[in-house]
């Protein structure tokens, strides 16, 4: 609904007749053991800072609103971008190590595959690590996998398989981007590792798990649209 680039702009997804919400009915795991599904909000090589509208009503994909103006990256991102369903970053919870409270969102993915995933895709993806963002004082996870059809998704099944190159490309990515705005740079837990596949594993469970927690009611939503509220 709505043209792009537009504030009304909505990006709705739907089974059969009804509405669903990306956020809490695509499934958390993919078809294949070991695999997930990723809901891709940003294609590779766009700038439009889109994402799951997890305040209204069936989590719409929608562009972010700053101070009313619509939200743009300074410049591509050069990866498939997006989270990964029934995830929730717990902004109750503080994690042991790093101190930092959940960022009040899915867990974002970043897809490393060769092609351009369109806006909306649900792909099956294997996750190869993952990175423990810090942004603004909140931990925002970001998980490194690929689409389990691309040519490489055979080659690379941790995140030792990935180029140095492309781990390196996305941790500066994350450190810089928001620097045109006058914000600092980001920074990383666990001297800015990579953590490996079972670790993106474990994370994404955890995550998985205070998802439940926020649909079911035992933790408060606050604003959150779950469904369930």
């Amino acid at each position: 609904a709505g043209e792009s680039a537009t504030e009304s702009f909505r990006l709705s997804f739907t089974e059969g007749e009804s509405t669903i919400s990306p956020w809490h009915d695509i499934p958390l795991k993919g078809g294949a053991e070991g695999t997930y599904n990723a809901v891709i909000e940003i294609p590779k090589m766009t700038k439009a800072k889109m994402e799951v509208a997890t305040k209204e009503p069936n989590n719409p994909i929608a562009q972010d609103m700053k101070k009313g103006k619509l939200r743009d990256y300074h410049g591509p991102i050069f990866w498939n971008y997006g989270c990964i369903p029934q995830t929730w970053e717990n902004p109750n919870e503080e994690h042991p190590e790093l101190k930092c409270f959940g960022d009040d969102d899915p867990i974002d993915v970043v897809e490393i595959g060769s092609k351009a995933l369109a806006m909306g895709t649900v792909a099956e993806v294997k996750p190869l690590g993952v990175l423990a963002m810090i942004d603004d004082g909140e931990l925002d996870w970001k998980v490194i996998a690929i689409a389990t059809d691309d040519e490489l998704a055979s080659e690379y099944n941790d995140i030792d398989d990935v180029p140095d190159a492309v781990k390196d490309g996305i941790r500066e990515w994350f450190r810089w981007y928001k620097t045109p705005d006058d914000k600092p740079l980001n920074g990383f837990g666990f001297d800015e590792k990579w953590l490996d596949a079972k670790s993106a594993g474990e994370v994404i469970e955890e995550t998985h798990d205070a998802w439940k927690k926020l649909r079911s009611g035992e933790i408060e939503a606050g604003k959150l649209w779950t469904g369930s509220n």
